[in-house]
């Protein structure tokens, strides 16, 4: 989805916490990382110029001082030329891309992270190749910003938890596009269940039923490649089906209460209105039931169909209340966030630069791989019909969605799932 937004820095600054603007100020004072040309200027390539690459390069550019867009990269020459159109508009000091530093087809990425100048990646292709890309960019030696989720299949997952431990070892940073965990209202409530005002938690629910998003038709002139690239939300190997790509977010949020990742799911879903060619072989609603190591239950539950009821929220349950990921809290310990915030969008890069400016690289790629997998586990329960253990999924299914080769033209993908008759691979 795109999240476009008008946050200029003076804005940010203006609605940061007095303790958010003294953490970030005394970050960007450290002088613990290196940078190309012997700068602390953060030099931006961008690798996906869709909706989210482009606004999340935006974004990068409000959140802090010294940050410079130098190169992009899709396959794809009408969205790297889309992309530039719209940067120049919204944030022209900082664009500084030069026609040679524009790269498409599959692997202009590699000619991108050649680019010994750029020192901070933006990632946001289609989620399908995420690991592939993280993989590249860590070995390049290159601090990232990764749009969620963060692979498709259990295969796409451990590469990503290697690459992170690579990053760890090399001191570079990684923050996930889970904007919550950088969000001033669950930050204030995460901290409150921590310390328990709503005593040992036990259950919770979790929601992401909205209506329908955009779609691409195929045209004579695309391949099937082309096409499954472009209209990726529709396909299990590009998007991982809605509970991956979008519902995510709630079920981090749900692991984040926890402090730890569910051992068991058992999921149902279907394909009920969404039957259409152009919607490709995706689901268009789950249910799925996690348990968690205490025993505790939680529903999670996602649609994409108009016309019906939307929620787009995390309840989280305890012994003694319970609460609401927006900033609320029932029960003896009742709370409720009034406070202003920065766009947690624009936070979550200003956290990321901080981090590496001082030295001291976040790095969230771990955090932001095991719960993909919580919506991939979620995703292959709903399509098999079958219950199983996270321990399976995560050491022994063999799950690979990745196309034999990258190149456009003929790309065949399974048919839609049917629960009972899918194998559990």
């Amino acid at each position: 989805m795109t999240n476009d937004n008008n946050l200029t820095r003076r804005d940010f600054i203006k609605t940061a916490s007095a303790a958010s603007v003294a953490s970030l100020a005394g970050a960007l004072s450290g002088t613990g990382a290196l940078f190309a040309s012997g700068s602390d200027t953060i030099r931006v390539g961008l690798i996906g110029c869709g909706g989210r690459g482009t606004g999340a390069a935006i974004d990068a550019v409000n959140s802090s001082t010294g940050v410079e867009i130098q190169a992009l990269y899709d396959p794809f020459q009408d969205r790297v030329d889309s992309c530039l159109k719209r940067l120049r508009e919204r944030v022209p000091a900082a664009v500084k891309v030069k026609p040679e530093a524009c790269f498409t087809g599959f692997d202009g990425y590699k000619k991108l992270l050649a680019n010994k100048d750029i020192n901070y990646i933006v990632t946001a292709a289609p989620p399908g190749f995420r690991p592939i890309h993280l993989k590249a960019i860590v070995e390049a030696g290159k601090n990232v910003f990764m749009e969620k989720p963060v692979a498709v299949d259990p295969v796409g997952v451990r590469s990503v938890i290697a690459s992170s431990e690579l990053a760890a070892q090399k001191g570079l940073a990684i923050v996930a596009g889970t904007q919550r965990r950088h969000q001033q209202r669950y930050l204030e409530l995460m901290k409150r269940v921590r310390d328990g005002a709503i005593g040992e938690v036990v259950g919770g629910q979790c929601y992401w039923n909205q209506g329908d998003l955009w779609v691409i038709k195929k045209t004579p002139e695309m391949s099937d490649m082309e096409w499954q690239c472009r209209n990726w939300l529709y396909f299990t190997w590009t998007s991982g089906d809605h509970i991956v790509e979008q519902h995510v977010h709630n079920i981090d949020v749900i692991n984040w209460a926890f402090g730890a990742l569910p051992v068991k799911v058992m999921g149902m879903g279907g394909r009920e209105v969404r039957t259409a060619p152009e919607y490709g072989n995706i689901f268009d609603h789950f249910a799925v039931e996690f348990e968690y190591p205490n025993g505790a239950r939680v529903m999670s539950m996602c649609r994409q169909t108009k016309g019906c009821a939307d929620r787009v929220e995390e309840r989280i349950v305890g012994t003694k209340g319970h609460a609401f990921g927006y900033g609320e809290i029932h029960g003896p310990n009742a709370w409720k966030f009034e406070a202003d915030e920065p766009n947690p969008y624009v936070q979550e890069h200003a956290d990321l630069i901080a981090s590496i400016r001082a030295g001291k690289p976040l790095n969230e790629g771990r955090q932001i791989a095991e719960s993909t997998m919580c919506a991939i586990i979620g995703r292959m329960s709903a399509y098999t019909g079958r219950a199983f253990s996270w321990e399976w999924a995560m050491n022994a299914s063999k799950l690979d969605l990745t196309p034999k080769t990258f190149e456009f033209g003929p790309n065949p993908v399974d048919p839609v799932a049917v629960p009972g008759v899918t194998p559990l691979v």
